[in-house]
């Protein structure tokens, strides 16, 4: 059964669970790495970031990823600086200290990252300040009620804009993944994190309902493939353009 799609799931995913060990969780992000490469999703947060770094004519910039996993989007991005002739100081912050510690081992040729263990829902302007605040796949792991509380924050914390980038809740994309997911990821979490998730995921609207509590920030929302939505809200005014 597919459940109801009118309203987000509240079930948390088995990945979230602390007791689990560090070796299936490596085989899991691993899992969650390879369909993101395989349908495109990694991208989707590119290119955001790039349309971002083009608006600007700075030499460098401080990019925070909030709910890292294991580094993989971090390193792309560090990837993307060195292609456009930038500096890139990446930050990623994960409240999973076995995630942590598998991002550190898999970014030992990437100086460009730090990583540090941080509460998303208990973050404070002035801890970590960045020009460029990314969100992969993080927020559909929150319930409505406590979205607001970060995203208020984030604005605060990234001067230059914001890339949200997470799923459409989707009867549809539910029935693909189930198919996909049979031939393309091997963990059972994963199988299982991947159903939740997209029942955890959004509609335009919902997003749209969320981007009116910001009425100082600039919001682009867009649908991408696969069942994605790229949310890219600029700051600049609120927070001042600096050189």
């Amino acid at each position: 059964m597919m459940g109801d799609f009118s309203r987000r799931n509240r079930e948390s995913e088995l990945m979230d669970d602390c007791g689990v060990d560090r070796n299936t969780l490596r085989t899991v992000l691993e899992d969650l790495d390879r369909t993101n490469n395989l349908l495109g999703g990694n991208r989707i947060t590119l290119n955001g970031v790039e349309r971002l770094i083009q608006e600007h004519n700075r030499v460098s910039y401080t990019i925070l990823d909030m709910g890292c996993g294991n580094g993989s989007m971090l390193r792309e991005i560090v990837r993307l600086g060195r292609r456009l002739g930038v500096t890139i100081e990446a930050i990623g912050i994960d409240l999973s200290e076995k995630g942590l510690d598998i991002a550190k081992a898999a970014s030992s040729d990437f100086p460009e990252i730090r990583y540090l263990k941080q509460d998303i829902l208990a973050l404070t302007p002035d801890d970590l300040k960045c020009d460029i605040l990314l969100c992969t796949l993080t927020m559909h792991h929150f319930y409505d009620e406590n979205i607001p509380v970060f995203l208020h924050q984030f604005t605060k914390l990234a001067r230059i804009g914001i890339v949200i980038n997470d799923l459409q809740r989707s009867p549809l994309a539910y029935g693909l993944f189930k198919g996909f997911s049979t031939i393309f990821i091997r963990t059972k979490i994963a199988k299982h994190d991947g159903l939740i998730s997209i029942r955890s995921g959004f509609t335009k609207a919902e997003l749209e309902r969320f981007a009116k509590d910001l009425p100082l920030v600039k919001h682009d929302i867009q649908w991408k493939w696969a069942f994605r939505y790229l949310w890219v809200m600029r700051t600049q005014e609120l927070n001042g353009i600096y050189e």
